[in-house]
C-alpha cells in the first residue's frame, strides 16, 4: 500500500533528507558502508561514522537504525 503524502514521516528516516544534504551522498551510499563493515555492533558502527566521515550522533544514529 503507498503512503499517503501527507503522513510526516517519523523515525530514523526523518534524518534522511538532512543527512544527504549535509554529507552529500544518497542514503543508500551511507547504508552500504554500513552493511559493508558488518557484523560490527550497532555502536561500532555509529562510531565508524562518526570517526572515519565526521557525521553527528543522530544523523550516524539514523543510518545504522
Amino acid at each position: 500500500m503507498l503512503a499517503d503524502k501527507s503522513e510526516k514521516v517519523q523515525g530514523p528516516a526523518s534524518y534522511f533528507p538532512s543527512i544527504e544534504k549535509k554529507y552529500g551522498q544518497p542514503i543508500a551510499h551511507w547504508i552500504a558502508l554500513v552493511e559493508a563493515t558488518l557484523p560490527l555492533r550497532h555502536m561500532e558502527l555509529v562510531q565508524m561514522l562518526k570517526t572515519e566521515y565526521q557525521m553527528g550522533h543522530g544523523h550516524a544514529n539514523a543510518i545504522v537504525a
